[in-house]
């Protein structure tokens, strides 16, 4: 009678088998099996926030097949993700599969290893009510956040609408920053250099002789000033100062930095670099020739920077064999967590230094590698010696004013061998100077004066709105992703290329929430929530205690609002668009329609113009020109032009009605084929459905209506898919290889 091990992600079953070998069955929940209904609040507000918990539709199946599992297993592990959400899933588990909580078999570990999933089975533990109380209590006052308050917004704003306890904050720190932004009054100031005959020396005016800080030159009247008294003057070397500055590695990756570096050097979005990082976690199939499948890195929810004596010396070790011993420093670097952060888990970092990125490349996706390579890279650099420059500061003196210059050589690399980040590495080099004196008078060439204004603060971008929340103390790492992606969804923010911007609706959403919910959407509150129920995990506080306290004041607030606002109150201006109404001259205005968007006259009834819209908001028309496909017919040979049908658009020819030849719109996904290793791309079928096709089709017989995927399967390499409307990826070698998962199995979709 073999155990049974009960995980949450059915793509981590053949990685955890691996581990454990032929005594144990692994199976797998596919993330919560119990929450609160839908359709009502679901707690008890005047019994203590007792939550009525009620199985997920869909996953009947699931809890009558682990019941059989359980019941004839010779003991039962739980080892759901090692975190308090996964705490709370075996806690639901246990309470679902009839198993006694205080005598349930609890294990977690912080990497899928055998040497971390055998010490694991080997020690369990009991589940942590500390934990599960601590997820409740966060699930319970998301419900009531939720469920009181989306309906007091669709009596005032608009039907639909729904808010959340920290995706409201969000929103509101993109509308702070959007009003920065107009409010702006620039400032003007002005900046002065000097060149230098036979010198590449351009120095920059510094101030006064003797003072310690730098002048800044506000008029042009200053900058006319200084270049009266210096423009005859004697350009003397005053002072040449020498260092060697010591550059310290950044530390290893928590959840938070991974997602901003990611970002910043990856153009990945937070939602994506958090679904590479689970499959990472969860395992890839390396080939029979490195040992099977692998976890490549450590759980990626964590707050800590703290890595374990084993991986500290693992990576020592590696440095010193790969690198040298000038590599590697004296003695091993610790890095300090910031305070109130969640330390259960290690930094992310490599399961195992010696699976170097490029000889694994093969069989990692695209996203995969890349993101594998910066985690590993990150942790390997961390470990590592200080990058030594040689600088130089020379100070200029012309008449009283000092000029100064500064350069830096790269002396030695040490970590950034492995790993640079943004804060100037990529710069260290080339900034050589030459090999200036004290006193050494030098010929001025040119002063070239610039006027500058002060630029608004920038937008964020999701790099620094995570930095923004980090620093706040709002929300979780884990938490950033889905509340970033909330945010979007419901039409609160948008995206212009990297930046994010308020829409409309989210600019009078939030000033609703500060005139009437003031707490919800304070930065502070909403960290001190956070604080309690880390209090709550901690066992310094009850579940009770920190629901009651908030509801009191969130209740008292809602019946005033409620009283005191109406939705005449509130009028959502129409989205403006760029396009003039040819028939009367007006600006038109977004609609929302059976078909989309489209764009309005906003003098209807009295002008019905209107033009359908395509994804980007630009206006889908006949004459998106023969210039812009490039294409020719191919019975007449005259231009193809795009058209807009009943189906979407297509390619037809300008003779049209002469020549009725068209042709589908296809796109390009970048993926080859399976049969023949041609492109795939999409095409629209029936219904107005799209499905994929190899590009040679019909000679290739190649097509299907789920979505390929670049991933390749972890347990044979095959190609992947992902089934039509459903979160379930699959192997195309189903026979033979067998192998499915749910597509994004991150557990519930939190906050």
């Amino acid at each position: 009678m073999p155990n049974l091990v009960i995980i949450e992600s059915p793509s981590k079953i053949s990685s955890i088998k691996n581990c454990l070998g032929s005594g144990y069955k692994v199976v797998a929940c596919q993330g919560h099996v119990r929450d609160l209904p839908k359709s009502t609040l679901g707690v008890d507000i005047e019994n203590d926030f007792a939550p009525h918990y009620i199985n997920i539709r869909g996953k009947g199946e699931i809890i009558s097949s682990l019941k059989k599992e359980a019941k004839a297993a010779a003991k039962v592990f739980l080892a759901t993700d090692p975190d308090r959400e996964g705490e709370a899933i075996s806690w639901h588990l246990a309470n679902a599969l009839g198993l006694p909580i205080e005598q349930t078999k609890r294990v977690s570990f912080n990497e899928i290893t055998k040497p971390a999933v055998k010490a694991a089975i080997k020690n369990p533990r009991n589940i942590d009510l500390a934990l599960v109380d601590s997820q409740q209590a966060r699930r319970i006052l998301d419900r009531i956040v939720g469920y009181k308050l989306s309906p007091f917004l669709w009596k005032t704003v608009k039907s639909g609408l729904s808010a959340g306890r920290v995706q409201s904050v969000a929103t509101r720190i993109i509308v702070e920053r959007e009003n920065e932004i107009r409010e702006f009054v620039p400032d003007e100031y002005w900046l002065l250099d000097a060149t230098f005959r036979n010198s590449a020396v351009r120095a920059k005016f510094f101030g006064l002789s003797g003072q310690q800080s730098k002048y800044e030159l506000k008029t042009e009247a200053e900058t006319n000033e200084v270049i009266n008294a210096v423009k005859n003057a004697e350009f003397k070397v005053n002072s040449v100062k020498r260092a060697v500055r010591q550059k310290n590695p950044a530390p290893p990756f928590n959840t938070s930095s991974m997602q901003q570096e990611a970002f910043k050097k990856l153009n990945f979005q937070s939602q994506y670099t958090m679904r590479i990082a689970q499959e990472l976690y969860e395992g890839v199939n390396l080939g029979a020739e490195n040992g099977g499948i692998h976890g490549l890195i450590t759980y990626m929810r964590t707050d800590s920077l703290r890595i374990s004596a084993e991986a500290a010396d693992a990576a020592r070790e590696f440095i010193s064999e790969k690198y040298g011993e000038k590599y590697l420093p004296s003695q091993q670097r610790v890095y300090k967590t910031r305070e109130n952060a969640q330390d259960a888990h290690e930094a992310i970092r490599p399961a195992d230094v010696t699976l170097e990125p490029e000889n694994v490349k093969k069989y990692l996706s695209s996203g995969q590698y890349k993101l594998y390579k910066l985690i590993w890279s990150r942790f390997i650099a961390s470990q590592m010696s200080n990058a030594e420059l040689d600088t130089v500061s020379v100070d200029i003196l012309a008449d009283k004013y000092i000029f100064r210059v500064n350069g830096s050589v790269l002396k030695f690399d040490g970590y950034m061998t492995v790993y640079k980040t943004d804060d100037g590495d990529d710069e260290s080099e080339g900034s050589r100077l030459p090999d200036l004196k004290e006193g050494e008078v030098l010929s001025l060439d040119e002063l070239i004066p610039t006027q500058k204004f002060t630029e608004p603060p920038p937008r964020y971008t999701e790099a620094t709105l995570i930095k923004f929340l980090e620093e706040k103390g709002i929300g979780r790492p884990s938490t950033y992703a889905p509340i970033i992606s909330t945010i979007i969804s419901r039409g609160y923010v948008k995206r212009d290329k990297h930046s994010l911007y308020p829409t409309e609706l989210g600019e009078i959403t939030t000033r609703l929430m500060i005139d009437n919910f003031p707490d919800i959407v304070d930065y502070k509150f909403t960290a001190q929530m956070e604080d309690s129920l880390d209090s709550i995990a901690d066992g310094k506080t009850s579940m009770t205690d920190v629901l009651e306290g908030f509801y009191k004041g969130f209740d008292e607030n809602l019946h005033k609002a409620e009283e005191k606002t109406s939705k005449v109150d509130i009028v959502i201006p129409a989205e403006k668009t760029d396009i003039i109404c040819e028939k009367c001259g007006s600006t038109m205005i977004v609609k929302n329609g059976r078909y989309g968007k489209f764009a309005a006259c906003p003098n209807y009834p009295e002008c019905k113009n209107t033009k359908p819209l395509d994804h980007n908001g630009a206006v889908k028309t006949d004459a998106a020109a023969a210039e812009a496909t490039g294409l020719k017919c191919e019975k007449c040979g005259g231009n193809l032009i795009i058209r807009n049908g009943k189906y979407g658009s297509f390619y037809a020819c300008e003779n049209f009605p002469k020549c009725k030849f068209t042709k589908q719109i296809t796109k390009d996904t970048g993926i080859p084929c399976p049969l023949c290793g041609s492109k795939i791309v999409t095409k629209r079928g029936r219904n107005n459905s799209f499905f994929y096709s190899c590009e040679k089709y019909p000679e290739c017989g190649f097509s299907s209506w789920d979505q390929p995927l670049e991933q390749k399967c972890p347990k044979c390499g095959g190609m992947l898919f992902r089934k039509k409307g459903k979160n379930i990826v699959y192997c195309i070698n189903k026979e033979s290889c067998g192998y499915s998962a749910e597509y994004d199995a991150t557990g519930e979709e939190n906050e």
